[in-house]
């Protein structure tokens, strides 16, 4: 029997929702009301920033554009001790491993070079001339795989070192590891676009880009293809297997370079996803892929820009410069410089030659010529496990291209941040993000690295067109009828 009780207790649960549901609805309209007086403000100082009036448009910028929080990372090389050359500069421990490391060498004693050595690069890793010193000591006893390590080491700890860098192109080559000698080279140069060395180790890239290739030629045409074929000799050409694939596949696929091995699996994406071909859309995407190629200082590749009718956030590169990207990627994005800053870190991994880098240890062969939607190869990619160094690489060049392009350089970290702010970390809108979530972390390198790098947060954002591409990109999700709830109406 339903009491008097049970019916008052019913009442006020019912008005208790009612008014939850109230407060949930202002809350949604107040946030809807100042979104759309952050991009009305956005877009006027737009206006102002396309007619030169860079003051003007900067004071509106700031209005909707706090500061950063100030609880930016630490710059991890601001505590490494500055580079020397001295051994007086060392201490006395150091230069005790220096004189004991060079007399061992005087008197040719394996045991009294490397320990001493060893003891001083692990020590002192700011003393330059003891990662040279071992490097060629590891060569001088045939020791080459050694020596590529130790300079691998020294040349991620002080980078702009070309001493260093130099030493560890030459011992590349001398250990056939030409792909890698040509990345190295061409990393530096196009990091340092204004190092005085820079067009050297340009030309250095692209010199042992071409003994890459010639030696691939040689291995698919040559005697050497008879033991491949038999399995007698292994192929290594980064001193690892190569995969699934036989090795003559391989190496075919590799011969064909970066471009065309992006040509291959491009073209079977393009067959095998669903394509967008709204042509707004599409040239909307292309004019500013293109845009930004132009500024990668990469001009060897035919870039290329597609859109994959799918809501989810995600865009990524394949090697030789031919970019896919989501319509999500355009939904989930407030603004040209939001987008463009997703792209720009994309288009860096396939400017600094990752991908193909990790192609040819092996990581992707195996279903290079065998396609599956989003698995296989693609899947591989969407995904690829990037290290920490190339990250940090990508970001660098992507964030150097985005204010190059005249885009606000804080375009990818302002993306995180709406995204940490509005999804949780189980969202499939973060998810989809790669290898590279929006994390309390990574925005605060972001951070770091604009306000280290002086680079422009206050240039166009590229609001108004953005909003009205995103509006034609979300009728085409909402007629796909995607199960995604984050699909609505744009403001």
């Amino acid at each position: 029997m339903v009491t008097t009780e049970d019916v008052s207790q019913e009442a006020e649960t019912e008005v208790e929702d009612a008014e939850d549901a109230a407060a949930k609805a202002a809350a949604v309209s107040e946030a809807c009301r100042m979104a759309l007086q952050r991009r009305q403000v956005l877009i006027a100082a737009d206006k102002l920033y396309l007619a030169g009036d860079y003051a003007g448009a900067k004071a509106l910028y700031q209005q909707v554009k706090p500061p950063f929080s100030g609880n930016t990372l630490s710059d991890e090389f601001a505590d490494r001790p500055e580079p020397i050359y001295d051994p007086e500069l060392l201490a006395p421990a150091g230069q005790v491993y220096w004189r004991e490391g060079n007399a061992g060498i005087e008197q040719k004693l394996e045991t009294r070079i490397f320990i001493p050595l060893e003891l001083l690069v692990e020590k002192y890793p700011e003393f330059i001339p003891g990662h040279l010193l071992l490097a060629q000591a590891l060569q001088d006893y045939d020791k080459l795989p050694q020596a590529v390590e130790v300079l691998n080491r020294a040349t991620t700890l002080y980078p702009q070192q070309t001493d260093l860098l130099r030493s560890q192109i030459d011992v590349l080559v001398k250990s056939r590891q030409w792909l890698e000698a040509s990345i190295a080279a061409r990393q530096f140069a196009l990091l340092n676009p204004d190092h005085p060395e820079a067009k050297e180790f340009a030309i250095l890239a692209e010199e042992n880009y071409d003994k890459f290739r010639s030696y691939l030629k040689k291995m698919i045409t040559g005697n050497a293809i008879a033991n491949v074929i038999t399995g007698a000799a292994t192929v290594a050409l980064t001193g690892n297997p190569l995969g699934a694939l036989s090795a003559v596949e391989t190496l075919m696929l590799l011969a064909q370079g970066e471009s065309g091995l992006g040509d291959r699996i491009a073209n079977n994406a393009i067959e095998n996803l669903e394509m967008v071909e709204d042509e707004e859309i599409v040239a909307y995407i292309n004019e500013l892929g293109q845009k930004l190629a132009k500024v990668s200082g990469r001009d060897d590749f035919e870039y290329e820009f597609h859109v994959v009718l799918d809501p989810n956030l995600n865009a990524f590169a394949l090697p030789g410069g031919k970019v896919f990207v989501n319509a999500g990627a355009i939904y989930h994005t407030e603004s040209e410089a939001e987008l463009a800053g997703l792209l720009t870190h994309e288009l860096a991994h396939a400017i600094l030659s990752h991908g193909f880098q990790m192609v040819t240890h092996g990581n992707l062969v195996e279903s290079m010529t065998r396609f599956v939607p989003f698995g296989g190869t693609i899947g591989n990619l969407l995904v690829l496990d990037y290290s920490r160094d190339m990250e940090q690489q990508a970001d660098l060049l992507g964030t150097r291209m985005l204010a190059a392009a005249d885009y606000a350089a804080d375009g990818l970290r302002n993306l995180m941040v709406t995204l940490n702010e509005q999804y949780d970390d189980n969202s499939p809108v973060l998810k989809a993000l790669s290898s590279h979530p929006p994390t309390k972390e990574r925005i605060a390198y972001l951070e770091s690295l604009i306000t280290r790098g002086g680079y422009n947060r206050y240039a166009y954002e590229g609001v108004e067109r953005h909003q009205q591409i995103r509006q034609r990109v979300a009728k085409l999700l909402k007629e796909k009828k995607t199960d995604d709830e984050d699909i609505l109406e744009i403001e």
